[in-house]
């Protein structure tokens, strides 16, 4: 029997804080008392099929048998888009209702989970404007694509980032074209999409740090530079190539850094990532905040689903 009044489970958080960990205690808890529970993605880097070490993927015999979706659905050539994920992601989720099931849906790139929760409409594109302003981010740099945006749409320019040049384009044509910033906040919560439920980890930054350290180091302690070796003849899309981690080992496996800077330089990235997801998730009017290490964090975040 369809369950299309259950709402939808949300688990976000920056990197490093346990979402995949929660979302599977979750779907294990709701499975004890009856009701079926299955796991849909939201982190961007984890829908590339051989991304896995660097995104912190977790393996199929670690998915404690609950059905995951939205994995593994790229090749690395491809580049993701946030209009595709939203429709393919809510179409998992309307499988999952239709199933009986309870949909779970966990990540930590901002503007992929909001695409799903909310009414977000995304706006069409222009050529022109678009072959101009990719010339631009040659001939000046992301870094000074990044100025002008964070001057008319500072909001998306704080969870873009500046390295990202395809989405500070983007940004900006949704600009031009619109005149409205596409970051200038994001739709109140009388626009979800569907009833929801929101829970947020939290972790104090000294406590996160180090975590985010060492996760760096078991990137590379696991295997990430032979993985990238594996990656780089297929040919790296934009996106693949400029994942945190992949494009620093890229730069060593092609001899133009050591590891040890290598490892540096994706450990800083990492800690700014996780700032600006820390940023972003704190503007969800609706979301539950649960301490990271919290032993009582399952219950806690049963108790925020069933309110």
């Amino acid at each position: 029997m369809p369950h299309t009044d259950l709402p939808l489970l949300v688990v976000v958080g920056a990197t490093g804080t346990g979402k995949s960990g929660l979302s599977l205690d979750l779907a294990e808890s709701l499975a004890a008392r009856g009701q079926a529970a299955e796991i849909v993605n939201a982190d961007a880097m984890q829908l590339y099929r051989g991304m896995d070490i660097g995104t912190a993927k977790l393996p199929l015999d670690e998915r404690r048998g609950i059905r995951h979706h939205m994995l593994d659905v790229l090749d690395v050539t491809e580049e993701a888009s946030v209009a595709d994920f939203q429709a393919d992601a809510r179409a998992a989720i309307q499988g999952i209702l239709a199933r009986g099931a309870q949909p779970i849906l966990v990540g930590g790139s901002g503007l992929y989970v909001s695409s799903v929760i909310y009414d977000f409409q995304f706006p069409g594109t222009d050529p022109a404007i678009r072959e101009r302003l990719e010339a631009e981010l040659v001939a000046t740099g992301p870094g000074m694509v990044h100025r002008r945006l964070r001057e008319v749409d500072p909001v998306a320019a704080e969870a873009i980032g500046p390295s990202n040049g395809r989405r500070l384009v983007r940004a900006l044509e949704v600009f031009e074209m619109t005149g409205v910033p596409f970051g200038s906040g994001l739709p109140s919560a009388d626009t979800l999409w569907r009833d929801t439920r929101i829970v947020g980890l939290r972790a104090p930054r000294e406590e996160l740090l180090p975590v985010l350290d060492a996760r760096v180091e078991r990137m590379w302690s696991d295997g990430l530079v032979a993985e990238v070796e594996a990656l780089l003849p297929l040919g790296l899309g934009v996106t693949a190539a400029r994942a945190i981690g992949y494009a620093q080992a890229a730069a060593q496996v092609r001899g133009e850094i050591g590891q040890e800077e290598a490892v540096e330089l994706t450990a800083a990235l990492t800690r700014k990532y996780a700032r600006r997801q820390v940023s972003w998730f704190r503007r969800y009017d609706a979301i539950r905040w649960l301490d990271y290490n919290d032993p009582q964090r399952t219950q806690a975040a049963l108790a925020a689903a069933d309110a």
